[in-house]
């Protein structure tokens, strides 16, 4: 891990919200990211504890990335930020929901979200 995942991972959540967070069999909670302004759903991701308290002491978008297995900070490389505004639990426990001031593109292909793409139905 780099210097910045280490002091990632040494954020420390507080307990009253840890005790409220049903995770995934590798401790990940799912997180849904909303445009404060528009309402639009830019994208989803994930977070573990450390993540989570992170975006909740910074107010910077910081996830869980499972194919790197390392900490991301939304912008740090491309300076597409994500300032959180709002973290919301649901009902369950089990995902969250972030509502953020988003600079530049929300995905990775450029694109303002990860839901431009393919219509279903």
């Amino acid at each position: 891990m780099s210097s910045r995942d280490d002091r990632i991972a040494a954020s420390e959540l507080a307990a009253s919200i840890a005790a409220r967070l049903k995770r995934t069999a590798d401790g990940l909670v799912p997180v849904i990211v909303q445009d404060a302004t528009s309402n639009d759903v830019l994208m989803m991701a994930w977070m573990d504890d450390a993540a989570l308290a992170h975006t909740l002491s910074s107010r910077q978008a910081t996830y869980w990335s499972r194919s790197r297995q390392s900490y991301w900070v939304k912008g740090e490389t491309s300076g597409h930020t994500q300032r959180v505004i709002e973290v919301s639990l649901d009902c369950d426990g089990d995902t969250i929901l972030m509502r953020v001031e988003q600079t530049g593109p929300a995905c990775h292909t450029g694109t303002r979200t990860c839901f431009d793409g393919d219509r279903l139905l």
